[in-house]
């Protein structure tokens, strides 16, 4: 992960992801696009289509990456529950980050499981980062204590 590029990088993954949350699986795909960025671990962006219908609603409220562009935010839904601006993504990223358009990236932290390929993620440390930590990531990572400034 020390390796990962500045600026970051968007690279295909085809390991499985199941999301669950409010007892529902919400997403299964073999379709996720990694963003790859130096002291973070990866932060997956999983097409829409993906998703159970009805699982991501508009939120309020945006953000700007330096390099992807202006983020909306979506919450999660699934039987009558609501996780608020637990995941973003770009209706029309910046150049180099065309392929992002039609994904969301989502906090492994605010859903009730999350795995990739049967292995459970740890959400990445800090309530600001989206990465997920799996065992071929090695740390450490930003966003514990006192990482802010790396």
């Amino acid at each position: 992960m020390w390796d990962f590029p500045r600026p970051p990088i968007v690279v295909p993954d085809t390991r499985e992801v199941t999301i669950n949350f409010a007892g529902t699986q919400i997403c299964q795909t073999t379709g996720a696009l990694l963003v790859l960025e130096t002291s973070h671990p990866p932060t997956w962006y999983l097409p829409s289509k993906d998703f159970l219908p009805g699982a991501l609603k508009a939120a309020v409220g945006s953000s700007v990456c330096e390099f992807k562009g202006q983020a909306a935010y979506y919450s999660i839904t699934a039987n009558a529950r609501v996780a608020l601006k637990a995941a973003w993504g770009y209706s029309n990223p910046w150049p180099g980050f065309e392929s992002l358009r039609d994904h969301v990236a989502l906090y492994a932290a605010a859903m009730d499981s999350v795995t990739v390929n049967g292995i459970p993620v740890e959400p990445q440390p800090g309530g600001f980062y989206g990465g997920w930590i799996t065992p071929d990531v090695v740390g450490p990572f930003k966003g514990t204590p006192n990482t802010h400034g790396w």
